[in-house]
Parts: C-alpha cells; structure tokens; sequence
C-alpha cells in the first residue's frame, strides 16, 4: 500500500486504538511503531481492519507508504520524544507534508514546535485528544491547535473518527499555536476537579455516614438520572457496585488510597496562576493529589491525632443535600475553567470558540455532562461572561448552595477532609462579596513596601499615614 490517507507513528494503547478507529471510519492508514516487533501483533488485533491498514518497520518505509500530501499523526509520549521523532522525520518529508501531535503535550510545547514549524515553512498541528482508549477506538473529543489551513487539511478526518453528538462531530479547531493543547489541558484540570468534587461525597457517605460502597453506588446510579447526569457519575456507580474478583469485597475497598497524575492537571494550576486567573477548586484536587501520595506521612498524622474525625454524621444530612453540593460544586469549578480559557484567549490573541469548547466536550471526553448543552448556550449568548452569573446557572446555585455550605461544613466539623467542596465555597462566597477584605492587603503593601493604594472616594494612588514614620522607628 502506498496510497495510505494518514499515518500513525505509536502503538501503544492509545495509538493503536486510534489507528483502528481510523480505519474502521473508512480510511487507509499506515503505522510504524520505533519497536517494530509490535507491529504484526497489531495487524492481528486489529483484525478485518488490517485491510485498511499498512505496518511499516521503517521510517523510510513508513514515510513512502504514504499518499502526498503526506499526514502524519504522531501518538508518542510527550516531551523530548516528539521532538525526537519530529527531527527523525523532517529530512524524509516534502515541504507540505504534515506532522500532527495528537499526544498530551504542554501547550507551550506545541507552541514552541507551531513555530519552528512556521519559521521552516512546514504545517503543523497540535490537537489534544480526549477520552482514554475507549474514546480513541470509537470516538475521541478533538481539539486542534495550529493553522486554520492546516485543520482544514485533515478536518474531514478527525471529524470522521470523533465522537458525535447528535451527529455533530466534536471535533473543533481552536485557535493557533497550541491553542488546541491548551484546552486539552483545561479539560484535564476541570476533570482531575469533577473527579476530586465526587470522591469526596463518596468519603462523606462511606466515612461520615457508614454506608458500604454497593449502596453507595445506588446513589450515583440515581444521580446519573438527574441534573448531574455524566460519565463520570456513571463510573463512579459502576466502580462503587464492583466487587474484587479475588476476595469477594467490594473493588473500592481493596484499592490503595494513593493517586496518580500525568501532570495535566498541576499544568492548569500553574496556567493559572500566571495568568492571575483564580481556579481554587482544580487547585484544590491538584493538592489533593500530591497528599493522596504522601500515605506514610498521613498514615504518621493518624497515629499523633488519633480522635480528630466523627464517624457520626449521618443524621445531619441528607442524599438531596450530597446531590445539591456535588451540583454547586461542578457549576462553580466550569466557571472557573471556562473563566481561565477566556483569560488565557485573551493574552495569547486566541479567539478561543468559547460555547464550541463546551459542544466538543458533550461526547468522547471524560468531563462530557448534560450541563454542557446549557453551558454552551450560556457562552453563545455572553462569551465572557462567568458561568456563575449567567441566569440559568445562577438560579441552579441558587437551589443549590445551602446544601454545598451545609455539607461542607457538617464535613469539616466531623474532621472529613473536603478541600475542593470547601473550595468551591470559598470561590463562591469571594464571587458575591462586593467589599472584600483586599483593602487591608493593600494598606499592609503600602506601609511596608510603598506600593499605594486606590482610595474609594477618588481616583489615582495613594498612601496612607504611615508613609515614613514606620522608617524612623
């Protein structure tokens, strides 16, 4: 075969299941993987397929085994491998032949490559590609990053293997650069929150209110009826009602309380924090992560403050309590997520396509939700806008944020660790403070540093009394 439509250099898990979801969409692609040894394993899970697919050992081989203009996707790991593997092929590639990141790069990677690549006068894409294995064999969210010219090149293609939803493809393109990387990212963030926000319901039921995971898992089955109809709401019903085919116990209570991290997530925290854009719940589940890591020294603070939690809070609250807080907690952590992506279009001169974002994330992703639908008729109408005050979701928070107070504080003082409920309260409560207690930051900035202040009552900068007489003492 050398006519193949598109290439996939890869094979691991996430490579493989692309480069069949491509050809099960009709396409002929070709693959080469630097451990050649995998490839005839492949052709063979790959089954029927394979006839719509061709295995190359070499790059060489690879590179001719493709129709020109040439498209490249690339699906190994981030980092110094990409660019390994960009500087590999570049010499065996025409002027107008593509190479595609489609790994879980940093945006400003995909940044730094988009411009080499323009500096070279070559194309180059950065697409983030959401969904783990399940969304890249039968439909991945898709959102790309570089040329308008060079999405329209290969749109007919990712929009073929996304997800659809309604038979939309969610697929878009973002913007240039690493604009598409950097939404990825987002939508990372925004999930390590949502997952982090669930979780913690689930300690209050299983820690503060002794229910066993099978009836807790009822409860996320019920709610995945409701207003927070998700995926991820779905899992946690499925992983609750599983049991350890080795022991007969519930799975939840056989897995060690420790979480990994790919980084994505810690990535939007620091993104945000550069841009002086506040996402305290993501920040919040990012820190959550790091302590899940550090067992021995949780395990040492166990032991020194032993009568430091209640078990006993079942008769505080209630299931329409746990469903409303987990509710408000996911509205406030979007908000703040799209509030970051809207600061982020704006520094880096984007145009971010702010209610395409929450389309594209409706199939295929881990975030995908029924509220996304009324996020992105909220951003249609008013793209800058906060999702908080947008009127359809503040009239849920208003239903709603009593039960998150309520459980995040029945939590606390039960000693139950809540960090991201507690975060999305606290964001909550700064959002509607029309006078914050910033003016005293900034009266102890100027007395010690002479930085000014804004006065209420006129414009300009000021200082206060203290302006010197604090030197001479």
């Amino acid at each position: 075969m050398s006519d193949a439509e598109i290439g996939v250099i890869g094979l691991g898990t996430m490579g493989a299941m692309l480069a069949m979801n491509i050809a099960d969409n009709g396409f002929k692609v070709a693959v080469h993987n630097r451990t050649a040894s995998r490839i005839p394993g492949f052709l063979e899970e790959a089954g029927d397929l394979a006839e719509r697919i061709s295995g190359h050992e070499t790059l060489d081989a690879f590179v001719q085994g493709l129709a020109t203009p040439r498209n490249i996707i690339l699906m190994v790991p981030a980092g110094s491998p990409v660019d390994s593997q960009i500087a590999a092929l570049r010499p065996l590639l025409d002027k107008d032949d593509m190479i595609i990141d489609a790994g879980n790069a940093n945006f400003h990677e995909s940044q730094r490559r988009a411009d080499e690549a323009a500096e070279a006068g070559v194309p180059f894409l950065g697409i983030g590609v959401s969904g783990g294995a399940e969304g890249a064999r039968f439909g991945p969210s898709i959102m790309g990053g570089g040329t308008a010219e060079a999405w329209d090149r290969v749109a007919h293609i990712l929009e073929a293997i996304s997800a659809k939803y309604e038979g939309q493809p969610c697929a878009t393109y973002m913007g240039p650069g690493g604009a598409g990387h950097f939404v990825k990212t987002v939508h990372n963030g925004i999930e390590y929150a949502d997952m982090q926000l669930i979780a913690e319901v689930y300690g209050v039921m299983r820690d503060g209110m002794g229910m066993e995971a099978a009836a807790i898992g009822a409860v996320f089955d019920g709610w995945n009826e409701g207003r927070l109809q998700s995926y991820l709401i779905e899992i946690s019903g499925k992983v609750a009602a599983a049991s350890d085919l080795e022991t007969g116990n519930p799975i939840l209570d056989m897995i060690l309380d420790r979480a990994g991290q790919k980084g994505t997530g810690r990535w939007t925290a620091i993104e945000a924090q550069m841009l002086g854009a506040p996402v305290p719940v993501i920040e919040a589940a990012v820190m959550a992560r790091n302590m899940s890591a550090a067992r021995d020294l949780r395990l040492s603070g166990a032991d020194a403050f032993p009568a430091a939690r209640s078990s006993d809070i079942a008769g505080a609250l209630s299931m329409k309590d746990l469903e409303a807080a987990l509710v408000a907690g996911k509205i406030l952590c979007y908000a703040q997520g799209f509030d970051l992506l809207g600061k982020a279009s704006s520094e880096n001169g984007w145009d971010l396509p702010m209610p395409a974002i929450a389309e594209v994330w409706r199939e295929g992703c881990i975030i995908r939700s029924a509220m996304l639908n009324d996020m992105s008729q909220a951003l249609s109408e008013a793209p800058e806008r906060n999702l908080a005050v947008a009127p359809y979701f503040a009239d849920l928070l208003k239903d709603s944020i009593a039960a998150l107070r309520k459980v995040a504080v029945t939590a606390i003082g039960a000693g139950q660790p809540v960090p991201a409920l507690s975060a999305a309260l606290a964001y909550f409560d700064t959002l509607t403070s029309a006078r914050t207690t910033a003016n005293m930051l900034q009266a102890q900035r100027d007395y010690f540093g002479a930085h000014s202040f804004e006065r209420v009552d006129r414009d300009g900068a000021h200082h206060g009394p203290w302006l010197g007489q604090h030197l001479k003492t």
